[in-house]
């Protein structure tokens, strides 16, 4: 049974690689809390290139485009053509309130965002410590979106599929 596991790991590894190397799969290193409790500082994440229109509850990673060379990683809330709303801390869809299960906080401020064709609207999960996100930046254009998370695998004892 040891063997078999050596085996397997040590062919996910290549595989891995492999990938990595073809510029499919990609790590980042979270350096801030605006995904906390999903994800904290100090969290290494495998992202896979991003492959058509990213999906509700997708967490996303994108060049901050304020211009500050950083990488922004956020989830995937609104989706094209759709209205997002904020008010009483909660956010709706098209005015349905949404089954935020990753807001960590309430959300504000208050407001309303058109999502246009080829965009997306995103959030930090942390909403108090969120601060680069739909309701300062307002919607993300698709194309801007290189990758999507798919794991993380440090700290070793929180790896696991995301």
């Amino acid at each position: 049974m040891r063997t078999k596991r050596i085996i397997a790991g040590a062919v996910g590894v290549t595989v891995l690689t492999a990938a990595a190397l073809r510029g499919v799969l990609r790590r980042f290193a979270v350096h801030e809390d605006s995904m906390t409790p999903s994800l904290e500082s100090g969290d290494w994440i495998i992202a896979r290139r991003r492959s058509g229109t990213p999906e509700r509850g997708d967490i996303v990673v994108f060049s901050d485009p304020t211009g500050t060379g950083l990488d922004l990683v956020k989830r995937v809330i609104g989706l094209p053509g759709e209205q997002v709303g904020t008010s009483a801390g909660r956010v709706t869809i098209d005015g349905a309130l949404l089954a935020d299960r990753w807001a960590h906080g309430a959300t504000t401020p208050d407001g309303t965002w058109a999502i246009p064709d080829d965009h997306v609207w995103l959030l930090g999960d942390n909403r108090g410590s969120s601060t680069s996100d739909g309701r300062v930046l307002g919607p993300t254009p698709i194309g801007d979106i290189q990758w999507v998370a798919v794991a993380w695998y440090w700290p070793s004892a929180r790896a696991g599929m995301l």
